[in-house]
């Protein structure tokens, strides 16, 4: 099973990446980047799989990018506050 076939597996990935980079040293803003790049990279590149992921992909591609920016914001509290 693919990382990205599991919107919970995601998530746990998501998690465990922000932890590592919060380790390393980066700050709130680069984090912040490199989701909404992960963001871009997902809506372009993966097939929608469920009903939820499909949905996050629609809001994804009618945001501008200071809302792209704004949804991978909400992401990572998503996955910081478990």
């Amino acid at each position: 099973m693919s990382v990205l076939d599991n919107f919970e597996t995601w998530k746990g990935f998501l998690a465990n990446r922000l932890d590592q980079a919060q380790q390393q040293g980066m700050d709130q803003q680069t984090i912040s980047s490199i989701a909404a790049e992960v963001g871009d990279y997902l809506a372009q590149s993966v097939e929608a799989k469920t009903g939820e992921e499909a949905a996050l992909k629609e809001l994804w591609n009618a945001a501008s990018e200071q809302e792209q920016q704004a949804l991978a914001n909400v992401m990572i509290k998503l996955v910081q506050n478990k």
